[in-house]
């Protein structure tokens, strides 16, 4: 099964708005998920930058949204957030170095269970947790770059 991942600032594979970005105001944006499956009980949130030189770069790791409502506004917490790349917790918008666009992978899960995920977690500890337990999945790619 199959979760829809849209964005009213930006289309999938499109180009992710400075506002979003180290640049701007470094705000996450607005997120809508669809055809979330009956059972799910908690969706969670990985953002990730497989672009980066020195291996796929953390942006956010969240969980704790509830499946009954399925959307974070711009610039909104998720429940629950851990720790990302730039050593901070909650989002952190793209930041590559100058040179070619990188994208950024929003990958969102449906699990059958709560994470039981809590503050500092990593992007590992958040697989290990929907290990077994994923219902469904979606992503939304949007790419930046700078110049």
């Amino acid at each position: 099964m199959s979760i829809t991942v849209s964005s009213s600032a930006f289309a999938d594979g499109g180009d992710i708005p400075r506002r979003f970005t180290c640049d701007g105001d470094d705000l996450s944006p607005p997120l809508a998920f669809g055809g979330i499956p009956s059972g799910a009980r908690e969706l969670t949130l990985l953002v990730e930058d497989p672009d980066a030189p020195n291996g796929t770069f953390v942006h956010w790791v969240a969980w704790g949204i509830d499946p009954a409502q399925p959307t974070l506004g711009e610039g909104e917490a998720a429940g629950g957030s851990g720790s990302n790349g730039f050593g901070r917790t909650g989002y952190g918008g793209p930041c590559p170095p100058p040179g070619p666009a990188h994208r950024y992978i929003f990958k969102v899960f449906a699990l059958s269970r709560p994470s039981g995920l809590r503050a500092g977690a990593t992007a590992a500890d958040l697989r290990s947790a929907a290990d077994g337990a994923v219902l469904a999945e979606g992503t939304l790619t949007g790419r930046y770059a700078r110049e």
